[in-house]
């Protein structure tokens, strides 16, 4: 006979007077062996001594309600790829075409993205993907990016990932500008 050891765990009202355990008060707990497999029982000081119970179970014992700690405070999370891929859709599209599809290649490739079907519009490839835990559809550019094109698209959502604030596109354009010795004039 398989045991069911699924035991729920301590109440936070009483199982007589439906009550609320305030913080550190006395409480005794009964578990009896049932049809459905274990149940447990909470009971208050005054239900327990005013009705107490006729089956003692298979256990019982006294203790002490403990209201559980405050949750921990979330740490400030990182952007997700979801998060970030929605963010720009929503901010400026266009602009950040190249890393929205990068994004949109990532969530694939984690099987939360699944690809639908590509459409040519306008001369673009536009891909259709469906995202996996709410069905919604969307639709994302695809720039046909080179392999010399990937790396800093790359480097960039890397950054976006990591919390640092958007880079512009246009500033970084002209901070990876560099003269080419062989074009400078000799002097």
């Amino acid at each position: 006979m398989a045991t069911d050891w699924d035991i729920r765990p301590r109440a936070s009202v009483c199982a007589g007077c439906e009550t609320e355990f305030e913080d550190k008060q006395p409480c005794f707990s009964l578990l009896r062996f049932t049809e459905e497999g274990y149940v447990r029982a909470d009971h208050c000081a005054d239900c327990w001594s005013t009705s107490p119970p006729e089956d003692r179970g298979v256990s019982m014992w006294k203790g002490v309600f403990l209201l559980p700690p405050p949750p921990d405070a979330e740490p400030l999370e990182q952007e997700t790829a979801e998060t970030l891929l929605r963010r720009l859709m929503e901010e400026d599209a266009e602009r950040y075409a190249d890393v929205i599809y990068i994004l949109a290649v990532m969530l694939e490739r984690k099987r939360q993205f699944i690809e639908r079907a590509t459409q040519t519009r306008d001369d673009s490839l536009i891909r259709v993907y469906e995202y996996r835990k709410t069905g919604e559809t969307f639709l994302i550019r695809d720039p046909m990016l080179s392999l010399d094109e990937l790396e800093p698209v790359q480097e960039q959502v890397i950054a976006l990932l990591g919390g640092d604030k958007q880079p512009d596109p246009e500033e970084e354009a002209t901070q990876d500008v560099q003269p080419d010795p062989a074009e400078r004039p000799d002097s």
